[in-house]
């Protein structure tokens, strides 16, 4: 089988590009680096089975770009897009072009392409503020209160009608909130970052009770991989999390005991009302993933699982943790 990851240099996309792989895939790489790193795919490209993994440094918004990469692939995984959620790093021409129009210019090459499958990255930023919790992927109206949700959004939108109006096959992933190793943005990097600059303070954005899932990284790339080998449908769309939650206060409690620093103080500050980050914050968000695991996928790790091993990611970068040490001893190491 042959696949192409669109931003398979960024974060989730080069974790999935090794468990291709790994797995027998063939697996061509189309990246701009504007958000990925050439060294997250050093493992990969450097592997045994190297010769199963190409890179191709393009844009998802130039046609001549994606049709290269397209060619003889079967199916696409669509993770390249803008991450950033916060407005004032991400604007709303950013998002557009980075996460709406990119898409477009991919589903029209795809389209008259011998691909028959796109697996697209989606977010639970879409809900919005949802009534619902945890919240199914029948939830409506969907009215995401940020640009990127919205990015995010029609790019479900286009997937769909793509899908439906050329005979092709689509997945859409809604995540939580992602973590993990190769991550270079998120709750857990701006801790980490934060507490090597001040070990004694650590600056919080809102007021520390926003709630929310942390999905790591790994049972990220297994949902990713169970839907493409198990969904029928022409068109299906799975929530992807963990089944709890946990507030950003506990978040820097964690993040504080695996860098072994006592007596933090947390100073927060007000970015938003009520108490969020910023404008455009989803105070709390936790998914209903009955359905993906109807495929049989579950995920192996809690949202403090989750925060802690990402933590030691960031913290012991040559840290890897095995099934043993993740499913009895997460605690403090």
């Amino acid at each position: 089988m042959k696949a192409l990851v669109t931003g398979g240099a960024g974060f989730i996309g080069s974790n999935l590009c090794r468990a291709l792989v790994e797995n027998g895939w063939d697996v061509i790489v189309l990246d701009d680096f504007s958000a990925g790193f050439r060294e997250n795919l050093l493992e990969t490209l450097n592997s045994a089975r190297s010769n199963h993994a190409e890179l191709l440094v393009g844009d998802c918004t130039k046609s001549e770009d994606v049709r290269k990469a397209l060619e003889g692939v079967e199916v696409v995984f669509h993770l390249a897009a803008n991450p950033e959620v916060r407005i004032e790093f991400n604007s709303p021409a950013n998002c557009f072009r980075q996460n709406v129009y990119a898409t477009h210019v991919l589903l029209e090459a795809f389209r008259s392409s011998s691909a028959h499958t796109i697996i697209f990255t989606s977010t639970s930023a879409i809900y919005g503020e949802a009534s619902v919790l945890p919240t199914p992927e029948y939830y409506a109206p969907l009215e995401p209160i940020s640009v990127y949700g919205a990015s995010k959004l029609a790019g479900e939108v286009l997937v769909t009608s793509y899908c439906r109006a050329f005979d092709k096959r689509g997945i859409i992933l809604r995540l939580a909130n992602v973590v993990g190793p190769k991550s270079n943005h998120g709750v857990v990097h701006d801790f980490v970052s934060k507490l090597r600059q001040n070990p004694r303070q650590l600056e919080i954005l809102g007021d520390g009770t926003q709630a929310k899932s942390y999905l790591y990284v790994d049972d990220c790339v297994d949902a990713l991989l169970r839907a493409c080998r198990s969904s029928q449908n022409d068109v299906e769309i799975f929530n992807v999390g963990s089944e709890d939650l946990m507030d950003v206060k506990r978040v820097a409690m964690i993040v504080s005991e695996e860098m072994r620093l006592n007596d933090v103080s947390l100073e927060f500050v007000q970015g938003a009302l009520d108490g969020r980050g910023w404008v455009g914050d989803v105070k709390n968000m936790l998914l209903d993933i009955t359905r993906i695991k109807t495929t049989g996928w579950n995920p192996r790790y809690t949202s403090e699982q989750a925060i802690r091993l990402a933590t030691r990611s960031v913290v012991l970068p040559t840290y890897v943790p095995t099934l043993e040490q993740t499913s009895i001893d997460i605690g403090r190491s």
